[in-house]
């Protein structure tokens, strides 16, 4: 779990998830929050799971990223 979390900061591995958070995040925003926020009616709650809706993608593809990876050092003779 340590190396996970190791990893969610991972300067090789970062830089794909956030691309993936971004385009994930913002169409599960639109899909789940675009009629309040385009009427005006976003809450401070709404804003938190508009937050975490960007978080969830990041930390999946962080995950996926680590386990290929240490699935490949694994492999290696």
């Amino acid at each position: 779990m340590k190396e996970f979390i190791k990893a969610l900061i991972d300067p090789k591995l970062s830089p794909t998830a956030f691309r993936v958070a971004l385009v994930v995040g913002s169409t599960l925003f639109v899909i789940n929050h675009g009629t309040a926020l385009f009427r005006g009616k976003m809450t401070r709650q709404r804003w938190l799971s508009g937050a975490i809706t960007y978080l969830v993608p990041y930390c999946v593809n962080i995950h996926g990223q680590y386990i290929n990876r240490s699935r490949h050092q694994h492999d290696k003779p």
